[in-house]
């Protein structure tokens, strides 16, 4: 017995000693170490590369291709990077930022992604020599927290509502875009729409940028594009006999149909006769007069309505010369209620003089191919429209694109306003002042936070070299005058030439700086915390004839292009 005990207990060792433990399914990779902390600063750096030549003014402009082969022409750095469908992993993290940073402060997006690229470039050298990922991200947070301490204390209060500081602002955003010979008629019409569409609460303003209409239309050019005291639809009038222009117009805006609803139930009535049929009919034209009849007894002289209007509705209306609109988004609706002070209603029994909005003229007009509604003249309008023209459809979406940071921007300083210099000055300083901090740091960490300031003079380079000037030369300058104490010295890009930028107006929101390093920041600490990477290969998919099965891709990264992260081909496998 005590023999068999003991070759049992062999066996068991042998079995275990050359049973390989299997612990990811067939295809599966795993990229650990160095090795994967290389890989993904590699392709962030890639993700900063490409975007990085579209910064600043003289930044050069990406031609994007989808699959269906549709085209977009930008240098704005959140739709590059969405529309280029990025796949590895590390690398959808950088679009991820400046997705955000777009939808949080609408304007830095290429910024973000130039400065977590250089952040994860300067941490390389050091795991180079072997400093700890770990002691790398306690150095930058320290860094970042530093910098926003550094360029709150240059920053300059402004007062929310004063037009020019605005108008500085708005221009700005618009330097690096394709507008910029018409930034300023651009910037006078955002300032405006900002203003119009913001509430003032005690000291501070709030501004919802869905306020702002914008609407694009090819034809014409740029400098064709107009702000409307109101809101433009792009919708027709329902019937050819209404009035195509109506002043002072009594607005009703429903959003009920005027139409013979349909019960939930199954419903059949049984007609023998001609009189029935005539009886049934009239009493439904009959249900529909009372509803237009209730629109005509308060005064409406124009209806705007959510859904569906009956072709006896719209004859009854053109016969009470009433201008109606139907099938109208529910967004606009809401819009059209803050232009022209109406209320929206559902049931129009409760449809009293009271709900009715105004507006100075409401017409259609044929913009390009298509017939518009435009409601404008209204008194006191909460909510604006931006008509944006240009030659081509590449272009004016462009204009839209450059229009929508420029709102974006003027809606930061007005809701925190304090403003710094544009043209990479608040960069060199907080990097020269976080390069005397990193001093008093002990042990490693001080390298880190020296390899940060290096990465914030990234942004200034970037600038000096799309504008072809010496980008060595030009860093010199600036860091000596920067240290003279102008703390407003930049790069004019324009002139190629570093200069005191609050003379050139050139100026940007200190909460576009602030998130551009907070942004930047976290994304490369958790990029550099990263040690593992185990990519799941793909399910094959259900076998042949079999319903259902998991969708392509859902092994989390298994999206991923074949020798990615060291990933062998999975092509044999699929």
């Amino acid at each position: 017995n005590r023999e068999l005990g003991v070759f049992s207990n062999m066996t068991a060792q042998a079995t275990s000693a050359n049973m390989p433990v299997v612990l990811l399914k067939d295809g599966a990779s795993q990229t650990k170490g160095r090795e994967a902390q290389k890989n993904n600063i590699s392709a962030a750096k890639i993700i900063a590369e490409i975007v990085r030549t579209s910064l600043g003014p003289r930044g050069m402009d990406k031609m994007l291709v989808d699959s269906l082969g549709d085209v977009t022409i930008t240098n704005d750095g959140a739709t590059i990077l969405k529309e280029i469908d990025v796949q590895h992993p590390a690398a959808k993290m950088l679009v991820e930022i400046s997705k955000s940073t777009d939808n949080e402060v609408g304007d830095g997006t290429t910024s973000v992604v130039v400065l977590a690229g250089a952040l994860l470039e300067q941490a390389e050298s050091l795991i180079l020599q072997d400093v700890h990922p770990t002691v790398i991200v306690d150095g930058y947070k320290k860094a970042g927290k530093k910098a926003k301490q550094y360029l709150k204390e240059i920053a300059e209060q402004v007062t929310a509502n004063d037009k020019p500081t605005l108008l500085k602002i708005a221009n700005t955003s618009m330097q690096t875009k394709l507008v910029r010979k018409e930034s300023d008629m651009l910037a006078d019409i955002v300032v405006q729409a900002v203003l119009a569409a913001s509430v003032k609460d005690g000291e501070n303003y709030t501004v919802d940028v869905d306020d702002i209409k914008v609407e694009k239309k090819t034809g014409g050019s740029i400098s064709d594009s107009s702000i409307l005291q109101g809101i433009v639809l792009d919708k027709e009038i329902v019937h050819s006999g209404m009035p195509k222009k109506v002043t002072n117009s009594k607005i009703a805006l429903i959003n009920t149909a005027l139409e013979i609803e349909k019960t939930e139930i199954d419903a059949k009535i049984n007609i023998s006769t001609p009189d029935q049929m005539k009886s049934f009919l009239d009493e439904e034209n009959k249900m529909l007069k009372t509803m237009v009849d209730k629109i005509t007894n308060v005064g409406a002289t124009v209806v705007f309505c959510q859904k569906g209007i009956d072709d006896m509705s719209q004859h009854y209306l053109t016969k009470a010369g009433i201008l109606a609109v139907r099938r109208i988004k529910e967004s606009d609706l809401t819009k059209l209620a803050k232009a022209s002070g109406a209320r929206i209603v559902t049931n129009l029994d409760d449809l009293s003089e009271k709900d009715l909005g105004t507006a100075g003229l409401v017409e259609e007009r044929k913009v390009e191919e298509d017939r518009w509604v435009f409601v404008e003249g209204c008194k006191h309008p909460k909510s604006v429209t931006i008509l944006l023209r240009a030659g081509s459809q590449r272009v004016v979406d462009e204009v839209e694109r450059a229009v929508h940071d420029a709102i974006m921007v003027v809606k930061d300083v007005m809701e925190l306003p304090s403003i710094v210099a544009g043209g990479g000055a608040p960069e060199v300083f907080a990097a020269a002042q976080i390069t005397n901090w990193a001093k008093s740091l002990e042990g490693r960490e001080q390298l880190a936070a020296e390899k940060f300031a290096e990465a914030l003079e990234t942004i200034p380079l970037a600038l000096s070299e799309n504008a072809g000037m010496d980008p060595i030369d030009t860093l010199a300058t600036l860091r000596s005058r920067q240290l003279k104490g102008n703390k407003w010295t930049g790069i004019d890009v324009m002139k190629g030439q570093v200069s005191d930028l609050k003379s050139s107006n050139i100026v940007e929101p200190l909460v576009v700086k602030n998130q551009i390093i907070s942004a930047a920041t976290e994304v490369a600490c958790m990029i550099l915390r990263i040690d593992d990477v185990i990519a799941t290969a793909k399910s094959a998919g259900p076998p042949p004839g079999a319903e259902g099965g998991m969708p392509p891709g859902m092994g989390g990264m298994g999206g991923m292009p074949p020798g990615m992260g060291g990933m062998p081909d999975m092509g044999g496998m699929m």
